[in-house]
């Protein structure tokens, strides 16, 4: 298990932007995703389509599958609900949050398990928040720990920090930083922060810490664009 857990992950689960094929960032606000076709466009992608049917005074409609953009949160789910019965798991994990907002526990967490089986990272990780938290189930923190696993396996990077947090609360302070030191090469800030105060207390050494913070900068490099 651990040769797969900690293997670094080619990229985030959020993967390349579908239009001009630029790692999305992971940094800052959630990601939009198009309920038609469940893609992930960048904001860059996202301003120049909407640029294109402002100036051409056309219909507004999906970067990416040129399907009418919803107007309300009914065509939202209604497009969800598309994608969920062709087994989308993407879309099974954002109706999860749906039903969570609702209070409707029992639904969400079946709708991210559905998902999660699909490999869905941020099911997963959903899925561990509510084991850790008790909501809508009892409190399991085998099964939280499970989902984190399976959640930063697939590159999701809070996953992993989490886990990292998780070790060194128990005070097994090498996979703690193993877990870092892949979430700072996957760019997330949060990591390459806790790894500098690892370096500055002496446990990370001065080579870890240069390798990573390097590997996070031309990461987080890799995003950017001057259309972003």
């Amino acid at each position: 298990r651990d040769e797969i857990l900690f293997r670094q992950p080619e990229s985030t689960h959020l993967g390349d932007c579908p239009i001009c094929f630029l790692p999305l960032p992971i940094n800052g606000e959630n990601p939009r995703i198009s309920t038609c076709c469940s893609k992930i466009i960048c904001d860059g992608c996202s301003v120049a389509n909407g640029l294109r049917h402002f100036r051409e005074n056309l219909q507004q409609t999906c970067p990416f599958c040129r399907h009418p953009m919803p107007k309300t949160d009914e065509q939202k789910n209604k497009n969800y609900m598309k994608r969920v019965e062709k087994n989308d798991p993407v879309a099974m994990t954002q109706i999860g949050f749906t039903l969570e907002n609702e209070g409707d526990y029992d639904s969400a967490i079946e709708y991210w398990s559905k998902a999660a089986e699909l490999g869905d990272a941020i099911a997963h990780w959903s899925l561990s928040v509510v084991y850790e938290r008790g909501k809508g189930v009892e409190k399991d923190e085998k099964k939280e720990i499970y989902h984190l696993e399976e959640a930063a396996i697939a590159g999701h990077p809070q996953s992993r920090h989490n886990l990292g947090c998780c070790e060194w609360e128990n005070k097994r302070f090498d996979r703690a930083v193993k877990h870092l030191i892949i979430g700072a090469k996957l760019g997330y800030d949060e990591a390459i922060q806790v790894l500098k105060e690892c370096y500055k207390g002496g446990v990370v050494s001065k080579e870890e810490f240069a390798a990573a913070l390097r590997a996070y900068q031309a990461a987080v490099d890799a995003t950017k664009s001057p259309q972003r």
